[in-house]
């Protein structure tokens, strides 16, 4: 009989680690699974504002990740999905391609959003993305001592960003304007240590300022005034790939995929949908936030639920949940807020070198995990029930 084709589209770290994770489990007699990205390697997306500043991130080639494992790498960029017939449109290098699928699993993630700021396409500057990054890391290069640099955005990655790029260029002026307070969404502790690595590193923070407008040397508040910025890095949020929005599928009104506790689509079940791309619920019925932390469970659910259902196996009931936020301020400080298992900040915090060498070993382990996608558990590949019709449709 034909072999169960599974087609796992983005080769972050989610889409990467289902990938990995199907191919111990499921017998490769049985099924084929195709890893489509536009890129060789590996992007450690959380290191990304250190790429921006100058640092160099270890390569990690899917070529040397995924040898021996079954997978097959397709480099390639994603035009489109008929979840009807089950198809996916790709360009390669030769061209226009289609590609057959049985199982789905849609994890092209994110990309900056500018939420219509006007000039922020034309002029700011995102880390979401390599080239993105790379092209910050010119554009600082070329800054002379004094000039300025306005980071907009408050949340995780802002405040990562400006730390950075202060420790790493103390002769700029840099600033971050935030639509609310400093850090407001962590613990006391946790706050004041912010403000206290800010001021160490000479950081202006501009709180409860919205940011209305990007101009080539400056940016405009919503109270009409005028920031200079000969550089403006923007991280006010993400925005999930549009290609989702244009299928049949069932996506909310950002474009996220609509999923069960699986990560199964509710419309279409043989459609998997993981990390930002899809909005899964999690603990107190809260959807889980655009974040690694989210995303690595995730891949383990549906990648979990992909091989019991072909394989007759037991359905994962694990809910994804949180522990803690691990942020990096520079490289020679850290906070590590704990948080509920519905991500509210509780009191307890790490702060300083040793939250720092946390949140070094928190990238690490990331890395790894995508590379080791079981954690070094050894698993058993097991056979898929063959039935006459579409499997993955047919499965409860």
């Amino acid at each position: 009989m034909q072999q169960h084709r599974i087609i796992v589209l983005g080769a972050g770290y989610t889409g990467a680690i289902v990938a990995g994770r199907l191919a111990k489990q499921l017998h490769r007699e049985d099924a084929t699974i195709t890893l489509v990205n536009a890129e060789p390697d590996f992007i450690e997306r959380v290191r990304l504002h250190q790429l921006a500043v100058g640092q160099e991130l270890t390569p990690r080639p899917f070529a040397e990740m995924f040898a021996g494992t079954g997978v097959e790498l397709k480099l390639a960029e994603v035009t489109s999905v008929d979840a009807e017939r089950r198809t996916v449109a790709v360009t390669a290098a030769g061209g226009a391609e289609e590609l057959e699928y049985d199982t789905l699993v849609y994890a092209l993630g994110s990309g900056w959003d500018t939420q219509g700021v006007p000039g922020t396409a034309e002029h700011a500057h995102e880390i979401s993305s390599r080239p993105g990054a790379l092209r910050l890391r010119d554009r600082l290069a070329g800054l002379e001592a004094g000039q300025s640099v306005v980071v907009v955005g408050g949340g995780l990655t802002g405040l990562e960003a400006a730390t950075e790029i202060a420790e790493a260029r103390p002769d700029l002026d840099v600033a971050l304007a935030a639509r609310g307070g400093l850090g407001d969404w962590l613990s006391p502790k946790g706050r004041r240590h912010v403000r206290k690595v800010f001021d160490g590193l000479g950081i202006t923070a501009h709180e409860d300022t919205a940011v209305t407008a990007v101009e080539a040397d400056r940016v405009t508040t919503g109270d009409g005034a005028s920031l200079p910025a000969a550089v403006t890095v923007w991280t006010t949020g993400f925005a999930v790939h549009p290609i989702a929005r244009a299928t049949t599928l069932e996506v909310t009104d950002t474009g996220r995929i609509v999923v069960d506790e699986t990560m199964r689509s509710v419309s279409h079940p043989d459609v998997y949908a993981v990390g930002d791309a899809a909005l899964a619920m999690g603990p107190g019925d809260k959807p889980l936030r655009m974040s690694c932390a989210s995303g690595t469970p995730m891949a383990w659910q549906a990648a979990d639920a992909i091989a019991a259902r072909l394989t007759g196996g037991k359905l994962p009931k694990t809910q994804p949940r949180y522990f803690n936020q691990c942020i990096s301020l520079g490289r020679r400080e850290g906070l590590i807020q704990y948080v509920t298992a519905d991500d509210r900040a509780v009191r307890a915090a790490l702060t300083g070198r040793f939250a720092a060498g946390y949140k070094e070993l928190v990238c690490k382990g990331a890395a790894w995990g995508v590379a080791n996608p079981t954690l070094g558990v050894p698993t058993r590949r097991r056979r898929i029930l063959r039935t006459p019709a579409t499997p993955a449709r047919a499965a409860a």
